[in-house]
């Protein structure tokens, strides 16, 4: 890895990037010694555009996940959905040998490809409003279980009432905040992967509304959220009748809340 003198490394901690000679290198690897496009990735990076989309991959819990200009960035911070499903799952009696595990506002499919992961026997399908972003995530999940509309309403029928879990990155930041967000994402990632309304959680009332019809006897819905806003989900859900508890990660600085239906409700 190159680091005295290295005027790429220059150019990008200049350019405010935090892990320069990281990100030196895999430009490098990226470019694969064609040094016009060394030099496009670089003053594209350089710009502000996420290093992820320009590499074609992001790396989330050692797998790397193919992202595309135009789709959100997957964050570490919600492998904690991750987690928090297989657990779920885990916890369930009698378990369920083959679940169905919907990844909605997918993405790149990111959390889908993890959970296909840690859940071989799982039947996982995605979903999201954006084409840009499921033929993204097409490229990370089997044929066919990518699909594309507004939340729910996204899923085909046959998925009515046999959901055993919901996993949902849907947008959580307030409207007004999104001016003071870092520019990699308030510039270069698409505003609806980022803006939930006035107070952010207008795609979680949402969910917590209409997903039950969607969902098997004991199903769940994990949803992301901020550290402010989770106790306002959880008492969103209860209201709806959901048992409801919040869930942070320290060490992936992720929040999340789990809402279950237990059987016969």
């Amino acid at each position: 890895m190159r680091v005295v003198g290295d005027p790429l490394v220059a150019s990008l901690r200049a350019a405010g990037c935090v892990y320069a000679e990281a990100e030196a290198a895999l430009l490098r690897e990226s470019a694969a010694g064609d040094s016009q496009r060394l030099a496009d990735l670089t003053a594209r990076r350089v710009a502000g555009e996420p290093l992820e989309p320009l590499l074609g991959w992001a790396e989330l819990d050692g797998v790397r996940v193919v992202v595309r200009p135009g789709v959100f960035v997957p964050r570490a911070r919600s492998l904690l959905l991750v987690r928090l499903s297989v657990a779920h799952l885990a916890s369930r009696t009698p378990p369920a040998p083959a679940p169905t595990v919907v990844d909605l506002c997918c993405g790149s499919g990111a959390l889908g490809l993890l959970l296909r992961r840690a859940l071989p026997t799982a039947r996982v399908h995605a979903a999201d409003v954006d084409p840009v972003a499921t033929a993204c995530a097409a490229e990370n999940l089997p044929p066919g279980r990518v699909h594309t509309g507004d939340l729910l309403a996204a899923l085909p029928g046959e998925l009515h009432g046999v959901v055993d879990l919901l996993v949902v990155n849907a947008p959580y930041v307030p409207t007004r905040h999104i001016a003071s967000m870092p520019r990699e994402a308030r510039d270069h990632e698409p505003l609806h992967t980022l803006d939930g309304g006035a107070d952010g959680l207008d795609p979680h009332r949402r969910l917590l509304a209409d997903a039950p019809s969607w969902l098997a006897p004991g199903g769940a819905l994990a949803i992301e959220t901020s550290r402010a806003q989770a106790p306002v989900v959880v008492e969103t859900a209860r209201r709806n009748g959901w048992h409801a508890t919040h869930h942070h990660d320290r060490d992936l600085d992720g929040t999340a809340v789990l809402a279950v239906r237990r059987p016969g409700e």
